[in-house]
């Protein structure tokens, strides 16, 4: 009933409320997820996005970021996204950066028109890695003889149970180096000038957010409130976008509540989080 009565006031009477949509991405960047751990990729976010974008009378979208980083794939997956909607709907996009934005963290943070962080937010990394271990000492050990049957040569490269094999891990690398160039290019078609001539730039090294700024990685230091209030007035109103709720009421950021069933997305939701836990724990978290 506010809402209608508001609506028949002449817009020169009305409070001049400006309210700017929030995004909050936060954790590991991976496919998937779970009723107890939503993943940050694109099919939990896209709802939300639509949502913030689709704000007629908001001039910018402010997104608040806080990831490891991740699937290289949902990274850019995310980072399109966002592209798209700006161009569409012609909005500004400030991406605000809280602990870290690293890797694929960075990547996605690559879609705002101007990233702002913490001095002490980590930033960077724009690199490639992957990682597993070996077991096929162990399987000597226990007594246990791997087999494997394979149509194809290479169908059973890097198997984790048997020794590695130098054609294994050049092709491994190749492919990293293949991600890395796509990486790179984009951090130079999206920062451009921004960027100092440093060779540690796209060696796999991060920083924090006044090295960052130094660095041309970020455009400014500062929080999103005080920002966006400096350049949009006391007025301003910041309204968090927020998707449906997991079944114990917490917000979910766009998951389908009957995808799984509780059982299943326990077990997997345990190798998720020791997969998290690894990401974090490259930045000190």
């Amino acid at each position: 009933m506010a809402g209608f009565l508001k609506r028949l006031v002449p817009k020169r009477f009305r409070k001049t409320e400006l309210i700017i949509p929030v995004v909050r991405m936060h954790g590991a960047i991976m496919a998937g997820g779970s009723q107890f751990r939503p993943a940050l990729n694109l099919a939990s976010y896209a709802p939300l996005l639509d949502k913030a974008f689709g704000m007629k009378e908001a001039p910018v979208v402010a997104i608040t970021l806080n990831s490891p980083g991740g699937s290289p794939v949902q990274s850019r997956m995310i980072y399109n996204r966002i592209r798209q909607l700006a161009e569409e709907k012609n909005k500004k996009v400030l991406i605000f950066v809280e602990d870290v934005a690293a890797s694929g963290g960075y990547m996605i943070a690559l879609a705002g028109d101007e990233i702002i962080a913490d001095p002490t937010s980590i930033v960077g990394s724009i690199g490639v890695v992957s990682g597993g271990f070996g077991f096929p000492e162990m399987l000597k050990k226990i007594g246990v003889e791997r087999r494997v049957y394979t149509a194809g040569q290479n169908k059973a490269i890097l198997d984790p149970f048997q020794p590695e094999k130098e054609g294994d891990i050049e092709y491994l690398k190749s492919l990293q180096l293949e991600i890395h160039n796509v990486f790179i290019d984009m951090v130079k078609l999206r920062r451009g000038s921004k960027l100092k001539d440093d060779p540690a730039l796209f060696s796999g090294l991060f920083w924090t957010g006044m090295r960052g700024l130094d660095l041309g990685l970020i455009d400014g230091l500062g929080d999103m409130r005080d920002v966006l209030r400096r350049r949009y007035g006391d007025k301003v109103k910041l309204q968090l976008v927020s998707g449906a709720r997991n079944f114990v009421g917490k917000k979910l950021p766009g998951v389908d509540l009957h995808a799984q069933s509780i059982a299943a997305s326990a077990a997997s939701g345990l190798a998720e989080v020791a997969e998290e836990k690894a990401l974090w724990a490259r930045y000190g978290f």
